[in-house]
């Protein structure tokens, strides 16, 4: 099922962008206060472009934009075609969650809604991108550069191709970029990204069957760290959380917070609980259930484990410091 703010829908008309081939990629964020009206006029919209790449802007001229329409954004020496993903109190909100220190007088316009004439540029940079990524291919290979050149994005107007790369050092690229403006016209902009953003400019399927994150709705790619396998307890094979982009897993965060937050109730060590029948080793816990798991046996010998309730694990710790041993590790209801 889909809502009426995903521009995942195709526009027929040749003069259109088909915003389900991909060049705008992605899908417009959804806003979930559209139906309450605006507490407080603001002027920024987000606009989305290629490979899910957003920024925002300011609607000075006061078009009645909705979403998924295309419009002409002000961009140093020209202007760049967008698709409208964010506005009104939702815009305002994630801009200052987004942006820090910069004042919205500083953003740049937007100039209108796109032209026949507009569209018609756009669309002819668009076909030539290929061809552009092909012939930039071949130049690294003949010029030995120690790059890999993953996406070009011609901006609307087409008078800048940005080249995006990966590389593991320094390149020496200003013989390439000479050979470039020559053939493709244009003015060039070498841009070095991370595996994680190559991955998403590219896409793919993930190991959950479906589309990864990266390329789809995530427009903001942290770092994540074997810290988020440690909290939530997970097996230590790295192997088995890594991406397509060879970097652990995005998804490894989205239940980090709640996992952090559940872990804060546990003793910061898990103790040994003496029992009249003997000493009770911890075993595993279950963090969201708030469980823990003991066995009368070393980790390493074959037992059958107890769960308990994390309360009564305290419980058991509490009466042990003051010398007292329990009888059963779980209360047997009376």
């Amino acid at each position: 099922m889909s809502c009426t703010n995903c521009a995942n829908h195709k526009i027929d008309s040749p003069n259109k962008i088909n915003i389900s081939s991909g060049f705008l990629g992605g899908k417009s964020s959804y806003d979930w206060l559209d139906d309450i009206q605006d507490i407080i006029e603001t002027n920024i919209v987000e606009v989305r472009f290629k490979n899910n790449r957003k920024d925002f802007y300011r609607n000075i001229n006061q078009l009645n934009l909705l979403y998924s329409d295309i419009v002409a954004v002000q961009v140093q020496g020209g202007f760049d075609i967008g698709i409208v993903s964010l506005k009104g109190n939702l815009a305002l909100k994630q801009f200052k969650r987004k942006t820090k220190g910069i004042e919205p007088e500083s953003l740049n316009i937007i100039y209108r809604k796109a032209n026949e004439n507009d569209l018609r540029i756009y669309n002819e940079g668009k076909e030539f991108e290929k061809k552009a990524l092909v012939l930039s291919r071949e130049l690294a290979i003949e010029l030995n550069l120690e790059m890999k050149i993953s996406d070009v994005e011609f901006q609307g107007d087409k008078k800048k191709a940005t080249f995006y790369y990966i590389a593991d050092g320094r390149v020496d690229f200003r013989e390439m970029i000479k050979v470039l403006a020559v053939k493709i016209a244009t003015k060039i902009e070498m841009r070095q990204i991370g595996a994680r953003q190559e991955a998403a400019k590219i896409g793919g399927i993930g190991s959950c069957g479906k589309e990864l994150c990266c390329s789809t709705w995530r427009n903001q790619l942290p770092s994540v760290t074997s810290r988020a396998i440690q909290a939530q307890h997970l097996s230590s094979s790295m192997e088995k959380y890594m991406g397509q982009c060879g970097k652990l897993k995005c998804c490894l965060t989205y239940e980090l917070a709640t996992y952090i937050e559940s872990e804060a109730d546990f003793p910061k060590e898990l103790l040994e609980l003496e029992t009249k029948k003997g000493i009770a080793y911890p075993y595993k816990v279950d963090i969201l259930h708030k469980t823990v798991w003991y066995s009368f046996k070393t980790k390493s010998a074959v037992d059958t484990p107890i769960e308990i309730p994390l309360e009564r694990v305290k419980e058991i710790i509490n009466l042990n410091k003051r010398g007292i041993k329990v009888t059963e590790l779980v209360e047997i209801p009376s």
